[in-house]
């Protein structure tokens, strides 16, 4: 994920991974869609988890190139507190 936002127009300040999603906090200038960047992240993270676990991940998933669920959540942080919010996410994963 941050080498998929090192060559993207965007950064991760904090990723928490727990068993069956994943918390980001994301920095994108406001004139980049959020579902752009999620689609992104979607898209490439498949593709390189497939090209390095394909024998793995064929035995558990029917159909090839499946990896993350359609939908996602995302919601701004505005004034909010970072310091709280980063906390939020680290206890996550």
């Amino acid at each position: 994920m941050f080498e998929i936002s090192q060559s993207s127009n965007f950064s991760i300040d904090i990723m928490e991974v727990d068993k069956d999603h994943i918390h980001l906090l994301l920095d994108i200038e406001p004139k980049i869609s959020v579902s752009s960047i999620v689609n992104r992240l979607k898209v490439m993270s498949t593709n390189r988890l497939w090209k390095k676990y394909k024998d793995y991940l064929q035995t558990q998933f029917w159909k090839e190139k499946t990896f993350w669920s359609d939908g996602y959540f995302v919601c701004s942080t505005g004034n909010a507190n970072m310091e709280t919010i980063k906390k939020y996410i680290e206890i996550q994963g």
